[in-house]
């Protein structure tokens, strides 16, 4: 795995989403080339997890894609490796609790402004300066694309 800086990213993370990626492929998306994943394949992947999961609200999109990257890093590829599966779904464990700790949930509706958590019309709001001004997200995909970076990088072992 090529070297990269957290901070780096995590920098990276928060311009994606000014540019109008939602929260989950900002995430993702900052990560794509460690695995060297098509930029294009990788917004793929990512874009239904938006708006904890096509905007319904429910686990926050960046959790979504923390959960993604433990899949590169910590691969299942055999069904029947238990091991490997347990380790999988333990980095993804705690990758949550991290977030959890500092954020109390991981629930997309109980993250947002209260007015943004009602909104589950499947079309997404215009990203304006005002849309940017009243949402969290952003320090949300700041941590979570530290948390993910310091996984990748094997500190949460």
């Amino acid at each position: 795995m090529k070297d990269f800086d957290v901070e780096e990213r995590v920098k990276q993370a928060t311009e994606n989403f000014a540019a109008g990626y939602n929260c989950a492929q900002s995430v993702f998306l900052t990560y794509a080339d460690i695995f060297e994943m098509d930029l294009d394949m990788a917004k793929k992947m990512s874009v239904s997890f938006g708006g904890g999961m096509g905007r319904m609200r429910e686990v926050c999109g960046t959790i979504s894609a923390m959960s993604m990257l433990a899949g590169f890093k910590y691969p299942v590829l055999d069904v029947h490796d238990k091991e490997a599966r347990t380790r999988n779904y333990a980095m993804v464990q705690k990758m949550a609790a991290l977030f959890k700790e500092k954020h109390e949930t991981i629930i997309c509706r109980q993250l947002l402004p209260a007015a943004a958590a009602a909104s589950t019309e499947p079309t997404p709001e215009e990203r304006t300066s005002e849309y940017y001004a009243k949402r969290p997200c952003s320090k949300y995909i700041e941590d979570a694309a530290r948390i993910a970076g310091r996984m990748l990088k094997g500190e949460l072992e």
